[in-house]
């Protein structure tokens, strides 16, 4: 079978034990705090195993794409230098919520295993929980039993708590689990060394191929284990190791579904795949990679220096590592996979498809960006090594300076050693992990939250949301709990229902009033509605509390968000119909709104779309907003967030049908006109094809036209004496006569130069063979001291001129070299004023022949000059 065949077998054979096949829920998490990405069949369930949510489907079957990158699952390290761990992988599962259990878990995965898929059961192992004294567990003697019907005993092995106790955090769902593991070793080595004794020992041919989970218990903050109101079934069986296994392979990368990446990296680096163990590394990274960074770009998840941005912007960035150094590729290469991706796997995955353009201009925009951080970071070393060359005791780079490489510049720790090795130094790595460890450690204090659990006053199974038609309505508090951290301490209160809109789908959350404890903001954690508060809670939380919304930040946010749909349906109009939209923030005071447009949006198309928008306002039409099933709406061709997944039924909001038709859960205004006034403000690049528009309405429009135009209207009034039309011609003016006085005062300069340049040629000593001078000059001009220094170093040979002076105020160091003293005595003006600038409290930079810095403190400018003479001494 082929990997699409092994995976829809899957689908079909639990499609046929009456089993929902649904797709995959998107890699992207919008509404855990907990997690930042999927990295495990389960999240999606999370609410169903905890009798949060109603039940649709008694049993589901997918493939579910998971992304394990940091926390407790953390591959990344591995991956690539192994042959069968991922970032991203499919996890096949099947589930039962509150329906069967044990039996028929064991049972169906053995029948799958052995009957369909053809697996021999001579090497295949299974695990049952032991029990564990910890927790008051007892041994899992019904799963022994069930196993016992279909294995021989001696390949059934108990489990500790740490391999067969399943907890995807510290908290949470969780159970006892069965595992099922493969011995795929060739014939020979299974002879030699019995499979049984290699289970879960980390050896690379005997691996866990399916895990059964058995969730009876949530896991509270206190470490104790209660109860969840159902016994549920979660199994996960990793797609690429069954496919390793059907397909013969010793590794998964050798199978068809890394196999065609893999052969395009070949022909773009001329390196033959399975040669060499270091460019076989580089290529099963670069092929794992381009996964996970174009299923999370597909999902609504684009590279940036934050959360989960930045973890997508590490994955990318360590793959072109590897490319850069393993294989020679000096130019952007990745985004050239990604047609090969989506022809593998686009068809199981319609989403790649459809964001497959999208997806190769981000990737493209990102490797060109990293490859210049490779180039300054390798001129940053460089520089370090020629400054220590001048010290021949010293061959230690300090650890400082490297993490300075990786923590500013990016610049990876082993390419650092790489470098300093070839040129006969070593990096101080003890001193690197120990900054490494004191960032981690102020990383990890500012973000520190300590949750307590859930304090349950009384059962519901949902919350009602009520704020689509009022702000204001009677209500109880359900459960609470305390949360402690970032310097402040709060609480959290899930309500029996909520006229208060949870942040999602870009529009920030309502704040308001539960009687006297203030609601500082709303938000979704999973299928809760949770409201924060500062305040402390009154003593009596059972009693009816009146629930009341901020009527004008709501009132605000809904003009906001109604002008949102607008702006996105005039771009289209406009732009054209390839404009979608890739994210947005609608709150009170203005809206900011992403789309997918690969160019900037010039001042004439900004002005007819802040046309169209008013008069849509100024027409006062009413807004339709209903609640209808998926596929009608898609037939009404409503447009969908993206990165957004859509249970089957949807609220569409419609602005005249044939203009503005989006699927929307949103807050909005009855009528266009209430919005007012629609002005854009800034139109901005966010990515490779991604541009980004901020505009305000209402009361915002009014402030912001009043701030940037009335008031400094009224400014230039007073100050020219003239009337507002005839500022500009009088500013014109101005800037001439500037402009013409300017260039008096550089030709004084230059002349004045022409007296310096002379003095400073009859200071010049020769020191150790080089011909130098450290002087303080008066020349107010950066420029004619650019000027005077290359005259000079064209004059005199063998040339070392440190110069000092106050440009406009501030000092200023300046260091020009004679080419020839740079590649003789590795002599580098650009580490030499980094040196001198700490004098004048400042810092500086610039080419190994010449280079400047800037500072604060005039002061230091002879002690700068007096340690420039004793470091040429």
């Amino acid at each position: 079978m082929n990997s699409s065949q092994i995976r829809q077998t899957f689908l079909d054979f639990f499609q046929s034990k009456q089993h929902q096949v649904i797709p995959s829920a998107s890699l992207v998490i919008k509404n855990d705090p907990t997690l930042m990405f999927t990295n495990a069949g389960m999240n999606q369930f999370k609410d169903l195993f905890l009798g949060n949510a109603s039940i649709k489907y008694p049993r589901i079957a997918d493939t579910q794409k998971c992304l394990r990158v940091s926390g407790k699952h953390n591959d990344l390290e591995e991956v690539g230098v192994d042959t069968y761990h991922h970032t991203l992988f499919e996890m096949l599962g099947n589930w039962s919520f509150g329906d069967y259990f044990k039996k028929e878990a064991i049972e169906w995965a053995w029948e799958l295993l052995i009957g369909v898929y053809k697996i021999p059961q001579d090497r295949l192992y299974v695990t049952v929980f032991e029990g564990s004294k910890e927790d008051q567990l007892d041994f899992d003697e019904e799963s022994y039993n069930h196993w016992a019907k279909y294995i021989s005993k001696d390949r059934i092995i108990n489990g500790s708590k740490k391999d067969n106790f399943w907890e995807m955090g510290d908290t949470g769902p969780c159970g006892p689990c069965s595992e099922i593991h493969i011995d795929i070793r060739d014939e020979v080595e299974r002879k030699k060394t019995d499979g049984k004794s290699l289970v879960n020992k980390g050896h690379p041919q005997v691996i866990e191929i399916w895990n059964l989970v058995f969730m009876e218990f949530n896991r509270l903050a206190n470490t104790s284990l209660q109860k969840l109101p159902a016994k549920h079934v979660d199994t996960g069986m990793g797609f690429e190791r069954l496919c390793m296994v059907l397909q013969g392979k010793k590794s998964s990368y050798d199978t068809d579904i890394f196999q065609p990446v893999i052969q395009s990296i070949e022909k773009i680096s001329a390196k033959k795949y399975g040669k060499e163990e270091k460019t076989d590394i580089a290529m099963r990274v670069i092929s794992d990679h381009l996964r996970a960074i174009s299923f999370s770009i597909a999902d609504g998840q684009l590279p940036s220096n934050t959360g989960a941005g930045y973890v997508i912007r590490r994955i990318l960035r360590r793959a072109i590592r590897y490319g850069y150094q393993s294989l020679a590729l000096k130019e952007p290469f990745i985004f050239s996979l990604v047609p090969v991706l989506t022809d593998q796997m686009g068809k199981a995955f319609p989403e790649l498809t459809k964001q497959k353009s999208l997806i190769e201009k981000v990737i493209k925009e990102e490797e060109a960006s990293f490859f210049k951080t490779l180039e300054t970071g390798i001129q940053r070393i460089n520089a370090i090594i020629n400054f220590k060359k001048l010290d021949s005791a010293n061959k230690i780079i300090a650890g400082e300076h490297a993490f300075e490489l990786y923590d500013t510049y990016g610049f990876p720790l082993d390419l650092t050693i790489l470098i300093a090795r070839e040129e006969g130094f070593r990096v101080d790595v003890d001193e690197f992990n120990k900054c490494m460890a004191e960032q981690k450690s102020r990383s990890r204090k500012a973000t520190a939250v300590d949750t307590d659990d859930w304090i349950e006053l009384k059962k519901t199974n949902a919350v009602e949301f009520v704020g689509y038609d009022t702000l204001e309505a009677k209500v109880q508090i359900v459960k609470y709990r305390k949360v402690k951290g970032k310097g402040k301490e709060h609480y959290q209160l899930v309500l029996d229902k909520t006229p208060f809109y949870a942040e999602s789908g870009g529009q920030v959350g309502d704040s308001g009033w539960l009687d006297q404890i203030e609601i500082v903001t709303t938000k979704k954690e999973n299928n809760l509605i949770v409201h924060y508060t500062d305040d402390e809670l009154p003593a009596d939380l059972t009693k009816i509390f009146n629930a009341k919304v901020d009527h004008q930040k709501r009132e605000l946010t809904a003009n906001n968000h109604s002008a949102t749909h607008l702006l996105h349906a005039a771009l289209r109009k406009v732009l054209g119909t390839h404009v979608e939209q890739r994210g947005s923030l609608v709150c009170a005071d203005y809206l900011r709104f992403d789309f997918s447009h690969f160019a900037a949006v010039t001042n004439q198309k900004l002005r007819e779309i802040e046309k169209i928008v008013n008069e849509k306002i100024w027409k006062n039409i009413k807004l339709d907003k209903r609640v209808m099933p998926l596929l009608e709406a898609k037939k009404l061709g409503a447009m969908a967030l993206f990165g957004e997944k859509y249970g089957d039924e949807v609220r569409v909001v419609t602005i005249e049908p044939e203009f503005s038709v989006e699927l929307c859960g949103g807050t909005h205004v009855e009528y266009t006109g209430e919005i007012g006034f629609f002005i854009i403000n800034e139109e901005t690049a966010v990515a490779s094809g991604i541009r980004r528009i901020e505009a305000r309405t209402a009361k915002g429009a009014f402030d912001y036209i009043h701030e940037q135009f009335i008031v400094p209207s009224e400014e230039l009034k007073g100050i020219f004496k003239k009337t507002l039309k005839d500022v500009p011609a009088h500013v014109i003016s101005l800037i001439e006569e500037n402009s013409q006085l300017k260039k008096k005062v550089e030709l004084l300069n230059k002349e004045k130069a022409k007296q310096i340049k002379i003095d400073l040629s009859q200071k010049i000593k020769s020191v150790n063979g080089i011909n130098f001078i450290a002087e303080k000059i008066e020349l107010d001009s950066a420029e004619a001291i650019k000027d005077l220094s290359f005259e000079l170093r064209n004059q005199v040979q063998n040339l070392v001129m440190v110069i000092g002076a106050e440009v406009k105020g501030k000092p200023m160091i300046s260091i020009i070299i004679s080419d020839n003293l740079v590649r003789e005595k590795n002599l580098n003006a650009g580490t030499i004023v980094r040196e001198l600038a700490k004098e004048i409290q400042g810092g500086g930079g610039g080419q190994a022949f010449y280079a400047t810095a800037g500072g604060n403190d005039s002061q230091g400018l002879l002690k700068a000059l007096e340690k420039a003479k004793s470091f040429i001494s």
